[in-house]
């Protein structure tokens, strides 16, 4: 009967953590129409709660994995490659620069 609410809770939750006033109502809710004593509905509670934070880092992982690959598709590069490239650019224009100063110094 646990696992069916947890389930339910679940999906009603949206993945979304509990606040602690939700928290509560919900465990007084649970003590009052399902008989549970308060450590069983602190326990419940809890388990929804780790249950939201995991599938909230799950979707959190899930979506960056997608984006890179969507990006990658594209052949758009990330924002760390692009100033990588950037300065290296840099680097090879100031070379450049100082070897065209030499010549011109000759």
């Amino acid at each position: 009967m646990l696992e069916l609410l947890e389930k339910a809770a679940l999906t009603a939750l949206g993945a979304a953590s509990l606040t602690q006033k939700k928290g509560e109502e919900m465990m007084q809710e649970l003590k009052t129409r399902y008989k549970m004593s308060e450590e069983e509905g602190r326990a419940f509670i809890e388990r929804i709660q780790d249950l939201a934070r995991v599938g909230s880092q799950r979707t959190s992982e899930i979506v960056e994995t997608e984006v890179r690959q969507v990006m990658e598709r594209m052949g758009m590069v990330s924002r760390e490659d692009f100033e990588r490239l950037e300065r290296r650019v840099r680097a090879l224009e100031a070379a450049r620069l100082e070897s065209a100063d030499e010549e011109a110094g000759d």
